[in-house]
């Protein structure tokens, strides 16, 4: 079994799902780590799942979507393995105040029946966006946003809408089409390009994600050796250091091989024995 997995990925051909310019962040990390050649459709359509600016509603979570694109992508190229990344974006789930991005990237090898994927959940994002009836506002919403570097939309309306004008990375661009529906509608809408081409943040995120996948891959099942042994869920009760009563910050990992059904569990993850009092709901309530 564990001659199998022998230079897993070693100068394999994969998919890379995308029409938005990702394989850039991706192919290199592959190749670096597995000598592994990127592919990408030329005629893929990953706009048909779902697009950010709100023209097609997306169906499923993140990682069905994934799931979809990945093997829409293997299918047109005939490939057993593939790779393909969806986002999302809106309210921190902890914090609803602060905007944030939540990454995920999905790995599938048909051959072998192996799926593994990664999120990344992180603030370092622009994602954004307004009702704007000034050209001021216009111009203090793009210095915002990371403009001309990261493009931005503009729309008549924040949802049915009629007129839309994306990847405005110009500044005569959204000049113009924003006295164009300003004149119309006396107000537009304007937000962050979260496509990955568009938006350089995004595709950073996406290259972190990816490295976290790729180190899940390696990361290996020690009964069986099958690629992807990582965490399926997490155990609270970190004891607090001064009461020793347990908190809700994480104590343990649980860690699970799909293959073999070998689990494990890895104590302290965040590498620390104890919690700070000041998060600890006994000590401060």
């Amino acid at each position: 079994m564990q001659e199998k997995w022998h230079n897993y990925l070693k100068g394999a051909h994969f998919s890379v799902a995308t029409m938005h310019g990702k394989e850039q962040v991706v192919a290199p990390l592959f190749k670096k780590e597995f000598d592994a050649v990127a592919q990408v459709p030329a005629q893929i359509d990953t706009d048909s799942l779902g697009t950010f600016s709100g023209e097609i509603e997306r169906e499923g979570d993140m990682i069905s979507v994934a799931r979809k694109k990945c093997l829409m992508a293997m299918d047109m190229l005939n490939l057993d393995v593939g790779v393909a990344n969806e986002g999302s974006f809106g309210p921190h789930p902890e914090w609803g105040f602060i905007p944030a991005a939540t990454e995920c990237v999905v790995f599938i090898d048909r051959k072998n029946a192996l799926e593994i994927h990664e999120t990344l959940l992180t603030t370092e994002t622009n994602f954004s966006g307004k009702y704007i009836e000034k050209k001021t506002e216009l111009n203090d919403f793009a210095q915002s946003a990371g403009f001309p570097s990261h493009a931005l939309i503009l729309k008549n309306s924040r949802e049915n809408f009629t007129f839309i004008h994306k990847g405005l990375d110009e500044e005569i661009q959204i000049q113009r089409y924003f006295q164009l529906l300003q004149k119309q509608f006396g107000k537009v809408f304007v937000e962050t390009d979260m496509r990955a081409m568009h938006n350089p943040t995004r595709m950073k995120m996406i290259a972190r994600c990816t490295q976290k996948l790729i180190e899940k891959i390696k990361c290996t099942c020690p009964k069986c050796n099958q690629p992807g042994f990582g965490v399926v869920d997490v155990i609270a009760g970190l004891p607090c250091r001064l009461c020793t009563i347990p908190t809700r910050t994480v104590l343990a990992h649980l860690l699970l091989c799909d293959g073999c059904g070998f689990r494990d569990e890895k104590m302290f993850p965040e590498n620390k024995q104890f919690e700070d009092p000041m998060l600890c709901d006994n000590c401060n309530p």
